[in-house]
């Protein structure tokens, strides 16, 4: 419960705030960054603030319900705006930051905005110090914890005390933690005989015990609280006192940081508290909340961003039992890997894609029929339309399309939850080349961030070692391109046909490609109609990458009756996800219709009709797979 905002991240580190030239837009707010913590960890979670009834207030919910956070309780506020906040790494000691929140959303929440039968369902209730700092959230603030406390829901107090949001320091003073206050003492203290939990800094605990000394405060707190208190150190660690505080800080239960290299302290705490409640609400022993706690803290203090960072189940549990191979965490592979690939979009477990990417090609068919390439724009659109007409009403189609055609679909397409790639080779380049150059990270930090980098690689396991030694390079640092920037990345491998082509070659192409360190999110792979293969390539799979999100299937231009005995063999492998043709489908629909022998309405019927028959033969394909697997009479080895 508490404070629900947008965080602009200064892209730039190591300058003053003022000399920030471009902001990563994250979620944040304390309460809302443990929020999306503690459901990375497994916990069911949900928000209870407000954002404005704008852009950013939209981009707040959206934000929290993509990383599983109930927002039910998330009201908007008609007249006022969503909370910012700008955000700069300086160096390791200093991060300065300015926070908007003047009359903003989330501190108009209010008893009325209170739903007892919601928090009566939750375990926990945490409250973030910052709602008392204003008469009407403070109201609020009370009216939960009283709720909460009659309905034996723990209430989990995060002191969260920044002196800029009670008034005590100046605008920008906002990476300030302390300022003394008799009054902010005095807020604080009726909220806490209700705490089950109270976790704090050390100038936290001293604002909320009301003594600059931290033992005597520990002691102040616990004359009106039996709660367990919890001292966060940074990288000392944490220190826990269950009962009654004794007589050195060091006796209470020490639990001690990981050794890792601070790059950005902010939202480090939050981590620290997710960490914690994920064991804490599941009654697991205080050394091991304050073990995990501390984990999480190191995992965040090492990255960008507040609620992006926050570590998922998967990766803390590599780091508890592994360790890392640098301090610096971000630079540590496998860490980064396991981020990435735990954090991604939710997708559809089918994915039937329509792939209209195509140029060279189009750009053939549009001169071999009498038209001018300057037609191929607006037959993209007619293929859109078409698409958009099958795709209504479903969760499991997407596109290929390029920019370089498709400019003006593109963002007709985009935002809308589909799942859409785009191609950035330079077509038929061998060694790969990018058509936006050597520097294509840049490109692509014009991308929305939902759009997946597609790139095809003729490659060939049997090439000299000059060549492909040139096309690892290039498809490495497209991969870091896209780690950076945010996207998934699509390889389309097509090995160049030569004699001894097999399943095999496909095989030892992906082994070597892994063997380089490229991990890529999906594989876009010719048809084959031997069930063998597929389950050879998805067993690769789950031995290199688990967590790949899948295969899919061109078509090649193959008729539809050849696809379909590619598909049955296809979908017997779960690592298969679903297909991606296009010229299957367009092929004869556009050279009519830039011959002049077939209208736009022809072109969209044609093309929605083909597309449909697609998805019904791999929807078929997949239904049978699925029954084989079920039916008790086959034999292992034998399903198809």
């Amino acid at each position: 419960m508490g404070r629900a905002a947008v965080d602009l991240y200064g892209e730039q580190i190591g300058c003053p705030l003022e000399d920030i030239s471009t902001f990563a837009k994250y979620l944040g707010g304390s309460p809302a960054n443990t929020a999306v913590g503690v459901s990375r960890l497994g916990l069911k979670s949900a928000m209870l603030s407000r954002v404005g009834d704008e852009q950013l207030g939209r981009f707040v919910r959206a934000q929290l319900e993509r990383e599983g956070v109930n927002a039910d309780q998330v009201s908007t506020d008609p007249r006022r705006l969503t909370a910012l906040v700008f955000l700069a790494v300086r160096d390791r000691n200093n991060f300065p930051h300015i926070f908007y929140r003047e009359n903003c959303a989330d501190m108009a929440l209010a008893e009325g905005h209170i739903k007892p039968e919601f928090i009566a369902s939750a375990t926990g209730l945490l409250v973030s110090g910052t709602l008392l700092s204003q008469e009407t959230t403070r109201r609020a603030c009370h009216r939960a914890v009283s709720v909460a406390s009659s309905a034996a829901t723990r209430v989990i107090l995060d002191i969260d005390y920044r002196p800029v949001l009670w008034g005590l320091a100046g605008a920008a003073q906002g990476e300030s933690r302390f300022v003394s206050s008799t009054e902010v003492t005095a807020h604080f203290a009726p909220l806490l005989p209700a705490c089950a939990l109270i976790v704090g800094t050390e100038e936290e605990i001293h604002i909320v015990g009301g003594e600059s000394d931290t033992l005597k405060a520990l002691k102040n707190i616990r004359q009106q609280s039996s709660a367990l208190i919890v001292l966060k150190r940074g990288a000392e660690g944490c220190v826990a006192f269950p009962g009654a505080i004794p007589a050195q800080v060091e006796d209470g239960i020490v639990s001690p940081g990981f050794a890792v290299e601070v790059f950005n302290v902010l939202g480090a705490g939050d981590a620290f508290m997710a960490g914690f409640l994920s064991c804490w609400l599941r009654n697991e022993p205080i050394s091991e909340c304050c073990r995990v706690a501390n984990a999480c803290g190191a995992i965040v203090v090492s990255r960008h961003g507040c609620a992006p960072a926050m570590a998922t189940a998967e990766e803390l549990k590599h780091f508890l039992e592994h360790g890392s191979t640098t301090p610096r965490l971000r630079d540590d592979d496998t860490l980064s890997h396991l981020h990435r690939t735990t954090t991604r979009r939710p997708r559809s477990s089918q994915l039937n894609v329509l792939a209209f990417d195509h140029r060279s090609q189009l750009e053939r068919i549009a001169i071999e029929n009498g038209a001018s390439p300057d037609r191929i724009a607006p037959f993209k659109a007619l293929v859109a339309k078409a698409f958009l007409n099958v795709s209504e009403g479903r969760r499991d189609t997407g596109v290929l399309l390029d920019e370089h055609y498709g400019e003006d679909v593109l963002p007709m397409l985009t935002g809308k939850g589909l799942w859409i790639a785009r191609p950035v080779e330079l077509p038929g380049s061998i060694p790969v080349d990018f058509e936006a150059g050597a520097n294509v990270g840049l490109a692509l930090r014009t991308w929305p961030a939902e759009h997946v980098v597609k790139c095809l690689i003729f490659y060939h396991p049997d090439d000299a070692d000059e060549l492909k030694a040139a096309q690892i390079a290039r498809m490495s640092g497209l991969a870091a391109a896209c780690h950076d920037t945010g996207h998934e990345l699509l390889l389309e491998i097509i090995p160049p046909e030569r004699d001894g082509n097999n399943a095999a070659t496909l095989v030892r192409a992906l082994t070597q490609l892994y063997d380089a360190g490229i991990r890529p999110d999906w594989w876009k792979l010719p048809p084959s109609t031997d069930p063998a293969v597929w389950r050879t390539l998805g067993a690769l799979i789950d031995a290199r990458d688990p967590y790949c999100q899948g295969m899919l299937v061109l078509g090649m231009e193959a008729p539809a009756e050849t696809l379909d005995a590619s598909f049955s063999a296809a979908a017997s492998e779960p690592r298969c996800r679903g297909f991606a043709v296009g010229r299957t489908i367009f092929a004869e629909p556009a050279a009519a219709w830039f011959a002049g022998r077939a209208t736009d309405a022809d072109v969209i019927e044609q093309i929605a009709r083909g597309y449909r028959e697609l998805i019904a033969l791999w929807d078929r394909a997949a239904s049978t797979s699925e029954s084989n697997q079920h039916s008790p009479k086959l034999e292992k080895g034998l399903v198809s």
